[in-house]
């Protein structure tokens, strides 16, 4: 259970910082949770296909935001001008 929680925590830290570093382009609380958790897949996923290995609440949360901001850059290039995501 405590385990849920603290993804869910890492999540919104990383979207949310991710939002910030990417000016603006939060998506919301629940937005952020989702692009987090995403983020964090796709950070450790790039992170072990480049061999680099992170540990710790802090590597988590570091991997998660790199990861999220990743994706929220492709999210903009294929959202179209007007878009309301």
């Amino acid at each position: 259970m405590w385990d849920l929680i603290v993804f869910i925590i890492v999540g919104l830290i990383a979207g949310w910082v991710a939002g910030l570093i990417m000016k603006g382009r939060g998506l919301g609380v629940l937005g952020d949770i989702v692009v987090g958790i995403l983020g964090a897949l796709v950070g450790g996923y790039l992170f072990r296909q480049l061999g680099v290995a992170t540990g710790g609440f802090l590597g988590s949360i570091i991997t998660a935001i790199i990861g999220a901001a990743i994706l929220l850059f492709i999210i903009g290039l294929i959202k179209r001008p007007g878009d309301n995501v």
